[in-house]
């Protein structure tokens, strides 16, 4: 029986302004005004929306995530963001190796290991993102590239505790297509997941750390999903935007008798 909090995170991705973000914060924690959460909810907005996300959200219990950060704290990188940047700005989460970081912007695994060790020396929860291609899956080696991800990513790091540190499988054939892994896909992959890291980690990181599925969540699926024994919240991208969505999407992931 699982007993870690679900998470359920919104990517934005390079959407929404500034003004944008504080009508969407508004109307989102007006709609949380009488409602107890029962899982942890996390915003990552473009970094130009960040402050308007954090001034938006003060006094709730939403958390604020970058969408990238560079790994070294500071110097002459021209067009990046930086771990300390981000906590100051009033981040308490950022998003690492999104599969369109891997794709368009040169992040691999090994550079992804090194932002995941700065971001927990700044103090930001990372959401590590892991995930096959179609032509990987199709080649049968899915196992193979989600293990090396994993383990690559996370290399020596030490992470002193399991609260701090968040996973998120997302295969990247469901991402923005309209696509889900059906629940029985997803929970082998978190699963196989889980598994590795007790290898790695031991049993009481592997067992507490949380493994969020992302890929095209939606309120209509979202139930099916976090059923499952090893789904811990979902990483959510187009669904995120409009506030009574991503609402649904709590609602009817995390909320049920």
């Amino acid at each position: 029986m699982k007993w870690r909090k679900p998470i359920i995170a919104g990517n934005w991705k390079m959407y929404k302004t500034a003004v944008e973000t504080r009508a969407f914060v508004s109307e989102f924690t007006g709609m949380l005004s009488n409602r107890t959460l029962k899982c942890e909810v996390v915003l990552a907005p473009p970094f130009t929306s960040i402050h308007s996300a954090v001034i938006g959200t003060a006094g709730t219990s939403i958390g604020i995530a970058g969408q990238n950060l560079h790994w070294e704290d500071h110097g002459a990188f021209t067009g990046e963001v930086s771990g300390p940047m981000l906590k100051e700005a009033g981040c308490s989460h950022v998003i690492i190796g999104h599969s369109e970081r891997r794709q368009f912007f040169g992040d691999t695994d090994e550079t992804i290991n090194l932002k995941i060790d700065a971001a927990l020396r700044n103090d930001l929860i990372p959401i590590f993102c892991l995930g096959e291609t179609l032509q990987e899956r199709e080649a049968g080696i899915t196992f193979e590239v989600v293990s090396r991800q994993l383990t690559v990513g996370l290399g020596a790091i030490s992470i002193s505790a399991s609260e701090s540190f968040i996973i998120a499988y997302e295969p990247v054939w469901a991402i923005g297509t309209g696509k889900t892994a059906s629940p029985e896909q997803a929970q082998e992959i978190h699963a196989f997941l889980r598994n590795e890291l007790r290898l790695l980690r031991g049993s009481e990181f592997s067992d507490s750390v949380r493994i969020l599925y992302g890929g095209s969540v939606k309120p209509d699926n979202v139930c099916s999903l976090m059923n499952c024994e090893d789904i811990d919240g979902g990483l959510v991208g187009g669904a995120s935007l409009k506030a009574s969505d991503f609402l649904g999407i709590i609602k009817e992931g995390t909320e049920k008798d």
